[in-house]
């Protein structure tokens, strides 16, 4: 039994060896198709447009000087204007609650307003003008007043 056993296992060694041959060959044929790239291969350069290219820049072309003074990194400084005035419908009002909701005519955006900020008697489907006001869940009309 045990030279059953023995030879079974010289068996398995020289599979084992023919695997190994073989992915190693299998290595040396990949290495060998993707070609050896070189360092210069994998240069990368930006051309005069910002656009990245494999070729070196020509050092010929004209190179645009920058007066680092002009560039501007910030935002604009919010001027004080009045606040433009919107046009809409009052879309719902809820009476013992006291607020209600006005679409506006141009974008269609729906805002929301308190009764302290709308005149008494407001219904449904009157006509209003009003200013914008940011709140804690987003724009809410303000200074609303009737249009006849």
């Amino acid at each position: 039994m045990s030279k059953v056993n023995s030879f079974n296992k010289k068996e398995l060694e020289k599979v084992k060896d023919q695997r190994r041959k073989e992915k190693l060959k299998k290595k040396d044929e990949r290495k060998s198709q993707s070609g050896a790239k070189s360092f210069d291969d994998m240069i990368a350069w930006v051309d005069e447009n910002g656009r990245i290219t494999n070729t070196p820049p020509d050092p010929d072309k004209k190179r645009i000087e920058v007066d680092i003074d002009s560039i501007q990194i910030s935002t604009q400084r919010k001027t004080d204007e009045p606040d433009p005035v919107y046009q809409g419908r009052v879309e719902y009002v809820n009476d013992e609650k006291g607020y209600g909701f006005i679409k506006d005519k141009a974008s269609i955006e729906k805002y929301f307003f308190h009764f302290s900020q709308a005149p008494a008697g407001l219904t449904s489907g009157n006509s209003v003008q009003f200013e914008l006001e940011k709140g804690p869940k987003g724009f809410n009309a303000i200074k609303i007043e009737l249009i006849k």
